[in-house]
């Protein structure tokens, strides 16, 4: 199976992000699409970032329905810190008859050689990369825009919302639910997340 991996806080998980994994899900060269929950970094301060579990299953919730779509906690059971190449390489171990890609913004792919053991991802695994609405196009270095394993996916649906944004208009008790998925706005509501 060919397996596009979507990292993210997904803090909450909102309808850009879901409409980015559900196109991506879609390309003739993915079969599935896994939304890898990154955990709260030891090292930094935690600020607004809810518990790794509660954002586990808030994304379980938001994709219940929809096949092509995973959650996982992979990177949960992993040493910390942990770099995306260590997580590439423990999912190849344990499902070797699969095969893994990156899907990230464009804005990633800028910084992405300063990324550690960027070559190896690259030399091992396709990249998809999508445009941010910050910058409408895919500005990216001609030499990593050229890479037999870089994908510019153009045609993306993508929508100007920030995690940020929709924590602020939560905390201030604004109704959010053109922004969140039912599912969401319940397991938020539920639990009386993201309220000042």
């Amino acid at each position: 199976m060919k397996i596009g991996l979507f990292f993210g806080t997904f803090n909450p998980i909102h309808v850009g992000h879901l409409i980015i994994a559900n196109y991506m899900a879609q390309h003739p060269d993915i079969d599935q699409v896994w939304l890898v929950v990154t955990p709260h970094n030891p090292h930094k301060e935690k600020s607004t970032l809810l518990a790794d579990y509660l954002r586990l299953d808030m994304v379980r919730d938001a994709i219940y329905d929809c096949p092509q779509l995973k959650v996982s906690d992979i990177e949960f059971h992993l040493a910390k810190p942990n770099y995306t190449i260590s997580t590439l390489t423990h999912l190849q171990e344990k499902y070797p008859n699969d095969e893994f890609s990156l899907l990230l913004g464009a804005d990633n792919l800028r910084s992405f050689q300063k990324w550690y053991n960027w070559e190896q991802i690259l030399a091992h695994h396709k990249l998809y990369v999508y445009p941010r609405i910050a910058a409408a196009e895919l500005n990216v270095s001609d030499e990593l825009s050229k890479h037999p394993n870089i994908e510019l996916v153009k045609d993306v649906p993508i929508l100007g919302i920030s995690a940020s944004f929709v924590r602020t208009q939560l905390a201030a008790g604004k109704d959010c639910s053109f922004l969140l998925t039912d599912p969401v706005v319940k397991f938020i509501a539920d639990r009386r997340l993201y309220q000042k």
